[in-house]
């Protein structure tokens, strides 16, 4: 509508949630749909958690917290970085919020002005590209691919670097791509960032409990770029908590103050009750969270498997996550009954009208060729959408 502002209209609705939303409404009326296309464990909160949350509330802890969080908690998250991540952010450099995406967009609210350019390696989390237009940045993709298994290198960030770039963000284990950057390849960006000055990364660790080979790496280890680093983090992903809606940064003290300001004016401080569960999760040792994700890497085996049957369709070995990134290219220009596939947004639709599996094509990551299947779900379910999906690409001549 014309009366609305410039800064909505620009605004594109999030791929990943828009396509939940078409497969809930087909299972609303009646049709047997599976979800692939949203990034959430299918495994419940784990008990010491919830019970954590219960004893918050028969303590009354039902008032208007601090805006940064609580105290016990930013506390918990400093000592979960030294002993996780090796570090060193004290509870004044922690910022709580209603999740990592409020974390996120109170960084790049905080730090981009209009007309910055914030670089994006691709493929991206969809948020991070319509954050950076409502702060009136301009996103700028940097490319990558199957072949290096989707990880952008320091040298092309380097030659994407121009006098306007402000910003980097990139997520490492990586969604969509399941990618996980090492510890060597994060210290060559390091030092590319160290010689730009007034240039700053956010580095989103979100999954950083679902790496299957070697270990998570934290890009804030290296001193030549650690007051430059913005580290984001929370409990959705590990510990099954997407609900509790508990995101956080480490950060420079002056970018953590903005941080709250910003918060301040927005939301204020996050759920109470959420906050004291998430004390409970960030204080327990981290091993509690190994039978999830031994059970995703599992399912990873299982899924690339079965994908490995399905004529024309290209993947990588994902090290993290829960999702497969998968070319699904050869399949544009053909047809079936009439309907022709010219990209993956017809290829998803048609996998939801035809097979009944809700995907997200890759143009939502900046990646077009390629399509995200999440394997958030049981073995059968698994089977069964990959059953789906081989069925009705098979009929695409």
């Amino acid at each position: 509508m014309s009366s609305l502002s410039d800064r909505i209209n620009r605004l594109s609705e999030s791929q990943t949630l828009a396509m939940t939303r078409k497969s809930r409404e087909l299972t609303a009326q009646g049709i047997d749909v599976i979800n692939l296309s949203i990034g959430e464990p299918d495994f419940d909160t784990p008990q010491f958690i919830k019970d954590a949350a219960k004893k918050a509330i028969d303590e009354n802890f039902s008032h208007y917290t601090p805006v940064p969080g609580y105290q016990d908690l930013r506390e918990a998250i400093s000592n979960k970085f030294k002993r996780d991540n090796n570090l060193d952010y004290s509870p004044d450099q922690i910022v709580v919020s209603t999740g990592a995406k409020q974390s996120i967009a109170n960084v790049v609210l905080a730090l981009v002005n209009p007309g910055d350019e914030v670089l994006l390696p691709s493929p991206y989390w969809v948020s991070y590209y319509e954050i950076v237009k409502l702060a009136e940045g301009i996103p700028v993709p940097i490319s990558s691919s199957i072949e290096n298994d989707f990880k952008v290198t320091a040298a092309e960030i380097e030659e994407a670097i121009t006098d306007k770039t402000k910003l980097i963000i990139f997520s490492t284990p990586c969604n969509p791509s399941g990618s996980v950057f090492s510890e060597e390849e994060l210290k060559a960006i390091a030092d590319v960032v160290a010689t730009h000055d007034e240039l700053y990364i956010i580095c989103d660790e979100i999954y950083e409990h679902i790496v299957f080979e070697g270990k998570h790496n934290s890009l804030a280890i290296f001193e030549n770029v650690k007051d430059r680093v913005i580290t984001i983090n929370g409990v959705s992903k590990g510990f099954a908590m997407t609900g509790w809606r508990i995101g956080y940064i480490g950060a420079p003290d002056w970018i953590a103050k903005a941080c709250t300001k910003i918060q301040g004016q927005f939301t204020s401080g996050a759920s109470s009750i959420s906050q004291k569960a998430a004390v409970a999760a960030i204080n327990m040792d981290p091993s509690c969270t190994t039978e999830m994700r031994n059970t995703f890497k599992q399912r990873r085996d299982l899924i690339l498997d079965l994908l490995k049957e399905v004529d024309g369709l290209k993947t990588n070995i994902p090290e993290g996550a829960f999702y497969v990134f998968a070319d699904i290219s050869s399949y544009f220009n053909r047809s079936y009954d009439g309907t022709k596939i010219e990209n993956a947004t017809e290829l998803t639709m048609y996998l939801l009208n035809e097979a009944r599996v809700a995907l997200v094509p890759g143009d939502a990551f900046g990646e077009a060729n390629y399509m995200r299947i999440s394997y958030a779900c049981s073995d059968e379910v698994i089977r069964e959408s990959i059953k789906r999906i081989k069925e009705a690409l098979d009929k695409l001549k």
